[in-house]
């Protein structure tokens, strides 16, 4: 994974941006124009608004390109991890969230991430906005029965959604978790799934083992 992180300073609080990860959501943009403006330079200027509103904003970054950093506290997992199925583009994870490699060393933990799920990023595991590029098509939508219910509920925050990525394969999730998409109610589960990362398979976001017939390097 590529980094390109720049920081934006006042007394009271730190924005640190990393450009690779920015896929312009502009969650930012549209929240909080005092802070967040492209046409202004530097383009982050937090001394426009109170830490608590800079937060709020923050937290609303779907890839984790933004975070903060104060002397009192630090972004905390949401209480439960999700999984958001988006329509032609990647797959968005918000929650206590570790990224492994395929012999179980953890690359990455974050609170909110993308992941790449046309198999062209240049940035992978992460999402660069490729899919844009390919005129990626996957639906929102995803297949209820392969998934499976928690025998009881409990808030997860201190227990990590594991997304293991498999050599040239897809990324196994284990854990406990909710999958929401804007095309279906959300579900919960416990089951260990397999995630399309090749962009191939017919069974999306689900692998359907595609990614060995098409040669997906990642």
């Amino acid at each position: 994974m590529k980094l390109n992180i720049h920081n934006y300073e006042t007394d009271d609080i730190t924005v640190e941006y990393d450009q690779e990860r920015c896929i312009h959501a502009a969650e930012c943009v549209k929240n909080l124009p005092s802070v967040f403006n492209p046409d202004k330079r530097p383009w982050i200027q937090p001394e426009n608004a109170t830490i608590t509103q800079i937060k709020r904003v923050v937290q609303s970054c779907p890839t984790g390109a933004l975070k903060y950093r104060d002397a009192d506290s630090e972004e905390q997992p949401e209480p439960q991890n999700a999984i958001i199925i988006s329509p032609d583009g990647p797959v968005y994870f918000r929650g206590n969230i570790e990224v492994r490699n395929a012999e179980g060393e953890t690359v990455l933990k974050d609170t909110r991430m993308a992941l790449c799920r046309c198999g062209q990023s240049d940035n992978k595991p992460l999402c660069d906005n490729s899919h844009r590029d390919i005129l990626f098509e996957a639906p929102a939508a995803f297949d209820p029965e392969k998934l499976e219910s928690p025998t009881e509920e409990k808030e997860d925050s201190e227990n990590p959604l594991i997304i293991k990525l498999m050599k040239n394969g897809p990324a196994l999730i284990e854990g406990e978790y909710q999958v929401f998409s804007i095309t279906a109610q959300p579900v919960s589960s416990t089951k260990n799934i397999a995630l399309c990362r090749c962009g191939q398979s017919s069974a999306k976001p689900f692998c359907d083992g595609t990614h060995k017939e098409v040669g997906f390097k990642g």
